[in-house]
């Protein structure tokens, strides 16, 4: 075994009061700058929320039996240290530092949500996604545009949601078929889309293992309101991760994972159009939606 050479230069020891600069000291020499920096921050933030709170070693244990038990949850159609990213807040405050320098006109963003773990179909315009019988039948139309209101032609849209239970596909896989309630669509000429689906309802988010007795212990409830995820994208634009939520819904303003948006919620109103419902293959009465989705540059 190859013994490293001790470095040249003298490391201070530990003690406690100076104990966050002898370990950002100890990465002093990291060659990448972010890699440093971000370490630093961490070191220091880390070092002196230990110090406020005056961790002990017991809560120290449990800490690191949660994050293990975190890690042990994860699936490959599960991730629960997402499930813990957006019940902290983080995933939505990284979302919009993210976000901050973008054009002002565009569609807001809002988290991924941990349930986008299998690629959508491609679908034509008009198909439906709901292959699974049951729902109250929906039909969303939109047009993704640029922030002059350019029509993008060819924009590519990304549906994903819940079913009317509140389940997504990859936690009912014995029951539903395969990509149920999932479509990637290509806009036609002249940026619009619409597709068939069903009303998605609220649902918690998966609250059996670690993140759900976190969420337990400090009385908050798993839930989030009805929504549908929306990737959105076209050449020469910035990507777009966000969500329409369903105006009305419960957990509106409770949102367990933070992600509404006042400007990302929108009307699903009932529609008797016969004449518009012929054209879409749709029963009447039906829910009727319509997504004006504006990318950045």
């Amino acid at each position: 075994m190859t013994v490293p050479t001790p470095d040249a230069r003298p490391h201070p020891l530990f003690t406690e009061e100076g104990s966050a600069e002898v370990v950002v000291d100890a990465f002093a020499d990291t060659p990448d700058p972010r890699l440093r920096r971000v370490l630093t921050s961490l070191v220091e933030h880390l070092h002196a929320f230990t110090k406020d709170v005056g961790l002990t070693q017991v809560e120290l244990d449990a800490a690191i039996d949660f994050l293990t038990r975190t890690g042990h949850a994860c699936t490959d159609v599960r991730q629960e240290f997402q499930l813990l990213s957006d019940v902290l807040g983080l995933s939505m405050l990284v979302d919009a530092l993210d976000h901050r320098s973008g054009t002002a006109s565009a569609t807001e963003s809002t988290v991924l949500g941990p349930f986008h773990m299998v690629d959508s179909p491609p679908r034509a315009l008009g198909d439906s996604i709901a292959l699974a019988p049951g729902g109250e039948p929906t039909m969303v139309t939109g047009e993704v545009v640029g922030p002059e209101g350019e029509p993008l032609a060819g924009a590519v849209v990304d549906i994903w949601q819940a079913d009317e239970k509140g389940f997504y596909d990859v936690q009912r896989p014995d029951d539903v078929p395969e990509r149920n309630l999932r479509g990637l669509f290509t806009c036609d000429a002249h940026g619009r889309f619409h597709f068939r689906t069903i009303l998605p309802a609220p649902y918690p988010i998966p609250d059996d293992g670690p993140v759900g007795q976190l969420l337990s212990a400090t009385n908050r409830h798993p839930y989030r309101p009805a929504h549908i995820h929306v990737i959105a994208g076209a050449e020469g634009y910035r990507p777009l991760t966000t969500h329409v939520f369903v105006e009305g819904s419960p957990y509106l303003d409770s949102d367990a994972v933070f992600g509404v948006k006042e400007s990302l919620v929108l009307p699903f109103d009932e529609s008797r159009d016969a004449d518009l419902a012929a054209e879409h293959g749709m029963p009447v009465p039906f829910r009727h939606a319509h997504l004006h989705i504006v990318l950045g540059r």
